[in-house]
C-alpha cells in the first residue's frame, strides 16, 4: 500500500510540474505578445561593393612595381601555396603542378599533370601566364578560371602579390622581361591636352583661362603690333626654272 501511494506521490508532482510549465508559457505569450508588422519589408539585392572595387582594378603597372618589389616578402607569401605547389627547380608535383617557370610560360607547362578541363579551355583563350594572367588567377582563381580544381581562395592585397609574382619570376623565369614602365600611370604625368579634368570639364591651358577671365578671345588679345604688320610685298614673277 505504501509502494501505491509513493507511485502516486511521484504522478502528482510530474503533473503539476507539466501544469505549472503550462501555466507559464500561456501568462509569458499574454504578456510578451507582439504584433506583426502591418507592411513587410522588401529585400534590397545591393551590389558587393567590394567586388566591385575589385574588378575596377587596374593591373599593376609592372615596369615600376616590379623591380621594387620585396622578394623576401614574396616568398614568405609562397608560404600559404606550399601546400599545394612547389616552386623550385627539380620540384615535384603535388596537388598543384610545380610552379618553377610558370612566370611567361606557357598555361598547363607541367607536361603529365592532371590539369582540369576549365584549365585546358582557359588555356586555348589565354596560352601564356603573363604578369595580367597570374595576377588575375591568384586574386581569386575561382573568378577568373570557373570550374579550376584550384581551391584557394586567392589573394586580396595587391602588394602581397606584386612581391609573390616578383619572387615567382626569379625562379626560373628571370629570362621573361618585365616591361618598361607606363609613362601615363608615374606621377605627375600631365594628361593629354584637351583631356577632362577630375572634375569633368576639358583641361583649359593659362593663356585660355587668362584671356577667357578678361572677357576677350585669343586672337583679340592679340598684340595691336602683330595685327597691324603691313603685308608682304608681292613676289616677283619671273622664277628660276626647277632643277630635273
Amino acid at each position: 500500500m505504501s509502494g501505491d501511494l509513493k507511485w502516486n506521490k511521484i504522478f502528482g508532482a510530474a503533473l503539476g510540474t507539466a501544469f505549472v510549465i503550462l501555466v507559464v508559457q500561456q501568462a509569458s505569450g499574454l504578456i510578451y505578445h507582439s504584433e506583426p508588422p502591418e507592411k513587410m519589408g522588401y529585400f534590397v539585392d545591393a551590389p558587393d561593393e567590394t567586388a566591385g572595387a575589385e574588378q575596377a582594378e587596374l593591373p599593376p603597372d609592372w615596369g615600376t612595381v616590379l623591380p621594387a618589389a620585396d622578394l623576401a616578402a614574396g616568398e614568405a607569401a609562397f608560404a600559404r601555396c606550399q601546400a599545394c605547389h612547389d616552386g623550385h627547380q627539380g620540384g615535384a608535383d603535388k596537388i598543384g603542378p610545380n610552379l618553377y617557370g610558370v612566370i611567361g610560360g606557357p598555361v598547363e607547362h607541367r607536361p603529365g599533370f592532371a590539369y582540369s578541363d576549365a584549365m585546358t579551355k582557359h588555356k586555348a583563350e589565354v596560352p601564356t601566364w603573363t604578369y595580367d594572367a597570374v595576377n588575375a588567377f591568384i586574386t581569386a582563381p575561382a573568378r577568373y578560371i570557373p570550374g579550376t580544381k584550384m581551391s584557394f581562395a586567392g589573394i586580396r592585397d595587391t602588394q602581397t602579390r606584386i612581391n609573390l609574382i616578383a619572387w615567382l619570376r626569379t625562379q626560373g623565369s628571370t629570362g621573361y622581361a618585365i616591361p618598361a614602365p607606363d609613362p601615363s600611370r608615374q606621377p605627375g604625368a600631365a594628361a593629354p591636352a584637351g583631356a577632362p579634368s577630375e572634375g569633368g570639364e576639358p583641361a583649359v591651358t593659362e593663356g585660355a583661362a587668362a584671356t577667357e577671365s578678361a572677357g576677350t578671345s585669343p586672337a583679340a588679345a592679340a598684340p595691336d603690333a602683330v595685327q597691324a604688320t603691313p603685308a608682304a610685298p608681292p613676289a616677283a614673277t619671273s622664277a628660276a626654272p626647277p632643277n630635273h
